[in-house]
């Protein structure tokens, strides 16, 4: 019989890129992991990695390796978040939720929220971080569910599923000493304005650019960041203007005191739910995804306040 944990410290490892990171991720050593890797392959009687330089690559026999681990492990995650639907009696469930740090802080807020409204107590083990990173989590089993604004793509060597929560329009913010500066009406009073950009990874970004420069606008770009909670610190300040979902218009404007400039229905923000389940079963998942979908991303956003320059 295969040895299930020296199975583990292989997927781990050729998820991580190697058994340093790995190490790192779970908590030993990498002579610990290599020890067990190398029992695996004997046991096996295969070579699952080869060293190339200084890295370690998959040979054949371990991509095939890696693609039944894969199933193994997720099968394992579906059986554990199985597990957990209630059961008679209160008990807390534990759920643990990583949010990219390009997500608005509010929005993460509105779709964690229903998660509490189960009949069984809910414990949130909310982690936040960069995309990547949290896409690691996930294929280690370290989090439950990844919420982001961009959904997993076949670039990373993860075995996850989107599941689309919704998408609202952008809307654009800025301190009433700024307001009070920028001249004529939304978009043209953009123009040389100060922008607070999100960071060159946030698909809002493109989006953006490519907004700007059909509408002949110029902006001076005041910063760029990849947190939204440090964008909107910055917008307070009247450092330069920002973009929030308009779902939250109203919640943006009574929590960092700004004021709303106008908003674009060309400009969208998706907010996605990557889980290792193809099917949802887990509760906490369940409730999120139907919440989203049926009432906060549902609601209706007001008419648009986007008035074409020329």
């Amino acid at each position: 019989m295969i040895n299930y944990k020296h199975l583990h410290y292989f997927w781990a490892a050729a998820h991580a890129g190697g058994v340093v990171r790995a190490g790192e991720r779970l908590h030993t050593t990498a002579q610990t992991l290599s020890g067990q890797i190398k029992q695996l392959e004997e046991r096996i009687g295969r070579k699952l990695f080869r060293k190339v330089g200084r890295k370690l690559e998959l040979t054949d026999d371990g991509r095939l390796t890696l693609g039944f681990a894969d199933e193994i492990f997720h099968l394992g995650a579906e059986l554990e978040a199985a597990l957990r639907v209630k059961r008679p009696g209160k008990r807390v469930l534990d759920f643990r939720v990583a949010v990219a740090d390009s997500v608005d802080k509010t929005l993460a807020v509105r779709l964690l929220e229903p998660a509490f409204a189960l009949d069984d107590p809910v414990r949130l083990i909310c982690s936040e971080g960069i995309f990547a990173e949290l896409l690691g989590k996930l294929a280690l089993h370290r989090v439950d569910l990844v919420i982001a604004d961009q959904p997993l793509s076949s670039k990373f060597s993860v075995k996850a599923f989107n599941h689309s929560l919704g998408r609202s329009s952008v809307s654009f913010f800025a301190a009433a000493s700024l307001r009070s500066m920028l001249r004529g009406d939304f978009p043209r009073c953009l123009d040389d304005a100060p922008m607070l950009m999100p960071g060159a990874s946030s698909p809002l970004r493109s989006q953006l650019e490519a907004w700007f420069q059909a509408h002949r606008l110029q902006p001076r770009v005041a910063g760029e960041f990849d947190d939204s909670a440090l964008t909107a610190a910055f917008c307070r300040a009247g450092l330069g203007v920002f973009l929030a979902p308009s779902v939250l218009e109203a919640e943006t404007m009574a929590q960092h005191g700004v004021e709303p400039i106008g908003r674009s229905d060309e400009l969208t923000e998706e907010l996605f739910a990557i889980s290792v389940e193809r099917r949802i079963t887990h509760p906490c998942v369940r409730a999120i995804t139907s919440a989203a979908r049926d009432g906060l991303f549902h609601a209706p956003q007001g008419p648009s306040r986007e008035r074409r320059g020329d």
